[in-house]
């Protein structure tokens, strides 16, 4: 009766105790020295407290190295390449593996499409597309350059603002275009 009670009590208490265990900081990152390279690394967070190798390629192959090492001083694993015994084994899982060691073909059966013949390339000279060298060419062509062109030497970025700046651009161009070189705005004094 006991254990049912602390049951619903721990049923009631759900809420506050799953807040609590959230609110809780989790464990702060531990550090390590890599055996190898003598670096000082952040451990991985699965690996707390058991990593001793950094996952660099030349201290990897030194882990890989060492647990060697360790797996083959036990006395269980001493002789486990060497003997009569170890070299039956070995024969005896080569039989029952045939070809394991052999790269194997690819089949072209289980294609998860069919196969496309190839077509001949079609050779076709394509004109290359030049930009006008008339400048009235290239804003004509293309208006968001002349808008964004607008836009940065004003500094505006709305159209209404834009669109004024643009008539006052236009009509100081077409006073531009109206003068002579033999008008009185050429003459000096």
């Amino acid at each position: 009766m006991k254990g049912a009670w602390i049951f619903f009590v721990a049923l009631a208490l759900r809420p506050q105790i799953r807040r609590l265990v959230l609110s809780l900081p989790m464990n702060p990152k531990t550090k390590f020295k890599c055996l190898h390279c003598r670096a000082i690394h952040i451990s991985e967070p699965r690996n707390r407290g058991r990593q001793r190798y950094c996952p660099e390629p030349e201290c990897r192959r030194a882990s890989k190295a060492s647990s060697q090492r360790q797996w083959t001083r036990r006395p269980e694993n001493e002789n486990y390449f060497r003997g009569d015994e170890n070299t039956e084994r070995v024969r005896q899982w080569r039989k029952a593996h045939p070809g394991y060691w052999r790269k194997k073909k690819p089949e072209g059966k289980d294609a998860l499409q069919e196969t496309c013949d190839g077509q001949a390339p079609v050779t076709q000279i394509i004109a290359q597309a030049r930009a006008p060298d008339a400048l009235q060419d290239i804003c004509f062509l293309q208006p968001a350059l002349l808008v964004g062109l607008i836009s940065i030497v004003t500094g505006h970025a709305l159209q209404e603002d834009i669109a004024a700046s643009t008539r006052s651009f236009l009509t100081r161009g077409e006073d531009i275009l109206r003068m002579t070189p033999r008008g009185p705005e050429f003459r000096q004094p």
